[in-house]
């Protein structure tokens, strides 16, 4: 009753609804730092999984990084040259290899193709090798005891497959048949026939070209204009010849500059550094073209 004369009542209750107005706000205050520790552990948590990953990312690319070291210090185990009896032998020594079902791969990995994933899974870090000899044939088998690289003369269309014996063709790497054999270059010509490696017929002709331009007289202009319309004619030349042959198959070798003037007509064209009058560079150029690269990874 004191209080209530003294008005000490309506501030008791005033002081009660400010307490509990303030236990309320130490509530939500504690809430809210929950709340916050909840966030602050959640982001904590979100760096440490970013970080996780940003290291897994930065193994992996130091992991490319080595293997693409590793494959530019990469050396082929052998390299050798390969031409007539020699050729024949590790020709025959493929043929000769048998397993058991899907054994042995088999490859044609044309040039600037990606390697197969095959032989990827063949040759293992290995692999990449096979692009430094692409084009080429690929063997490998299952055991890990066969890997080879071979370039070819007459190459099939892009393959890879796994069988129990090597996927090789004799008139990929050897003359076999009928077939024409011409080497042209801008100022000379030689066409010779074959039965398999035998020459039955031959003819031959070179063309006399401008070579250098004199001081006076013709200009420079004019004097390239002459020596492109002597090119011209003499591939003309050429062309016909070509067409009198009596074998279907034709390989065009020569002067990469002059090869696309033929590519229409020829089964397959390859340049080659053939010199010498026509008979003799012809023959350079005919064992140059049979000439295999064996390369093992």
């Amino acid at each position: 009753m004191l209080d209530e004369l003294l008005g000490r009542g309506s501030l008791k209750e005033r002081i009660e609804e400010l307490e509990e107005e303030n236990h309320h706000l130490e509530r939500q205050l504690e809430a809210e730092e929950e709340r916050r520790a909840d966030a602050a552990s959640e982001r904590q948590d979100a760096e440490e999984r970013v970080n996780r990953l940003q290291d897994r990312v930065t193994e992996l690319e130091d992991r490319v990084e080595r293997l693409q070291d590793g494959d530019a210090d990469r050396e082929f185990r052998a390299e050798e040259t390969l031409r007539g009896g020699r050729l024949d032998e590790v020709l025959d020594r493929l043929a000769a290899v048998e397993t058991g079902p899907e054994g042995v791969l088999t490859a044609y990995v044309a040039d600037g193709h990606e390697v197969p994933d095959a032989v990827r899974t063949a040759l293992g870090d290995r692999a990449g090798l096979v692009g430094r000899a692409a084009p080429c044939l690929v063997v490998a088998d299952d055991a890990g005891l066969l890997s080879a690289c071979l370039s070819v003369p007459v190459a099939p269309e892009p393959f890879a497959r796994w069988d129990d014996r090597v996927a090789v063709e004799r008139g990929w790497f050897r003359p076999t048949g009928e077939h024409a054999v011409a080497l042209v270059r801008s100022d000379l010509f030689a066409l010779a026939e074959y039965d398999g490696d035998e020459r039955v017929a031959f003819h031959g002709f070179d063309s006399d070209l401008k070579s250098q331009h004199s001081k006076g007289g013709f200009s420079q202009a004019r004097f390239e204009r002459l020596r492109e319309e002597q090119i011209d004619s003499h591939l003309e030349r050429c062309r016909a010849a070509i067409e009198e042959r009596s074998a279907d198959r034709l390989y065009v070798l020569g002067e990469r500059s002059v090869l696309s003037r033929f590519s229409e007509v020829a089964d397959v064209t390859a340049s080659v550094d053939a010199t010498g009058d026509p008979e003799a560079a012809l023959e350079d150029a005919v064992r140059e073209f049979w000439t295999v690269r064996l390369r093992v990874p």
